[in-house]
């Protein structure tokens, strides 16, 4: 089963760094923005990173938090994170029940070898936590401030 937009996240929680757990039933009453990534060190995901980041304060003054996800463990998020200055909390996702739950699992071709990998996504759950946007098959480039774009309207509509 996968989420479609228009419909109640139901509750999870998940390791996330900072030795904390993400719980989403918590996090009620503010904009969640969950983007799913590849892999911790590679060019795009750091890219994509240090994007959310600069822009974090304007997502903050949205009533809005981000958070990253891949299946990479704590201990490889906890280094990226420190590396990357980043200051939002990555979550791991070893047992991809969240990429499950969000259908972000894909056939991939790398050098002409086929893998099942993550496809970059980005969904948006609303303050009542019900999913209110996605974004499939991402491109990095300009993508945060897509997403900061979109959270604008809604705030100021």
């Amino acid at each position: 089963m996968s989420l479609t937009i228009g419909q109640l996240v139901p509750p999870f929680k998940a390791p996330a760094t900072n030795s904390i757990e993400f719980n989403l039933e918590q996090l009620k009453g503010q904009f969640i923005v969950l983007y799913f990534y590849p892999k911790d060190a590679t060019p795009g995901c750091t890219t994509e990173g240090h994007d959310f980041n600069a822009l974090l304060s304007e997502f903050k003054q949205l009533n809005c938090k981000i958070f990253g996800i891949s299946r990479d463990t704590i201990k490889k998020h906890e280094s990226f994170k420190a590396k990357q200055g980043y200051n939002f909390e990555l979550i791991s996702d070893e047992s991809e029940a969240l990429c499950q739950l969000f259908d972000v699992i894909k056939l991939k071709k790398l050098y002409g070898k086929e893998y099942l990998g993550i496809d970059r996504s980005t969904f948006v759950i609303n303050p009542e936590g019900m999913l209110i946007q996605e974004w499939r098959a991402v491109k990095v480039d300009q993508h945060a401030q897509l997403v900061l774009d979109y959270l604008s309207q809604l705030t100021t509509s």
